[in-house]
C-alpha cells in the first residue's frame, strides 16, 4: 500500500528546515547503508544524532503525531528517528530493499521496519531526476511530490532514487514499526477507516457508523501486535 500524505509540513516549517539544512555539514550517505545498499548508494546525509538531525527530526515527529492520515495509514507503534539526505550532481540510490530491523542509535532498542517513508523538502521544479521509484505487484510507481508532502510504502518493497541531474533534492526518510506488520491487513484497515470517515462526513447520524467503528476496532484488536 502506497499512501500520499499531502502537506505534512507547512510553509514556515519548510522554510526553517531548509535554513537548517543550508548550514549543515553533510557526510557520505553510505554510513547508514547495509552491505547490499552501500554498493548502489551515492548521496549525502546529515550525521545521525547531530544537532541539526535532532532538531529537524523532532519537527518531523511532531508533524507525524498531528497527521490523522499518517496514523491511519501506518498505525505506528515505533518511529525510527528521521534521517535527512541530499542528492545532487548525478547522485542516485540504485534498486535496494531496506533492512528488516534497525537499531536506534545510542540505545539498545531495535525496530522492525514495516513501513518506509520519504518526506520531500524541495519543490519538484527545483531539480531534475530524483524520482523515488517503488516496485510492487502492480509494477513500478514513480513518486516526486511537492515540498512538505510525505509518501509511505511497505519497507519490503524494492525501490530506488533516480539520479539528480540538475539542482538538489533534499528529503527526510525514516521507518515505522507498525502495530500491524502485514501490509494487506493494514490496507484493509486503512480502507475501512477512510470509509467510516466518509460516512461520518456525509451522513453523520447514520446508525451504521457505530457498527462500522465496532468492526474496525475489533479487527485492529485481532491484528495488532504490541
Amino acid at each position: 500500500m502506497i499512501v500520499h500524505v499531502p502537506g505534512l509540513l507547512d510553509a514556515a516549517q519548510l522554510e526553517h528546515a531548509r535554513k537548517v539544512l543550508e548550514r549543515a555539514a553533510w557526510v557520505d550517505g553510505r554510513v547508514t547503508a547495509g552491505h547490499q545498499s552501500a554498493a548502489v548508494k551515492r548521496n549525502q546525509q546529515l550525521p545521525e544524532g547531530g544537532p541539526e538531525a535532532r532538531e529537524l527530526g523532532d519537527l518531523v515527529i511532531g508533524a507525524l503525531e498531528r497527521s490523522p492520515l499518517f496514523v491511519t495509514a501506518a498505525l505506528p507503534l515505533r518511529v525510527f528517528p528521521p534521517l535527512f539526505n541530499r542528492y545532487a550532481g548525478g547522485m542516485e540510490f540504485g534498486a535496494h530493499v531496506d533492512n528488516a530491523v534497525r537499531q536506534i542509535p545510542g540505545t539498545a532498542h531495535r525496530i522492525r521496519t514495516d513501513v518506509s517513508a520519504t518526506l520531500f523538502l524541495c519543490e519538484p521544479h527545483e531539480y531534475d531526476g530524483g524520482e523515488l521509484v517503488i516496485d510492487d505487484v502492480y509494477g513500478a510507481h514513480t513518486v516526486k511530490l511537492a515540498a512538505g508532502d510525505l509518501v509511505v510504502y511497505p519497507a519490503s518493497s524494492l525501490h530506488q532514487v533516480r539520479a539528480v541531474t540538475r539542482g538538489e533534492r533534499l528529503a527526510a526518510f525514516f521507518w515505522v514499526q507498525s502495530m500491524v506488520r502485514d501490509d494487506a491487513k493494514r490496507a484493509l484497515l486503512f480502507d475501512l477507516d477512510l470509509a467510516i470517515q466518509q460516512v461520518r462526513r456525509s451522513v453523520p447520524e447514520n446508525p451504521a457508523l457505530l457498527s462500522l467503528t465496532h468492526c474496525y476496532h475489533n479487527l485492529l484488536r485481532v491484528f495488532a501486535e504490541l
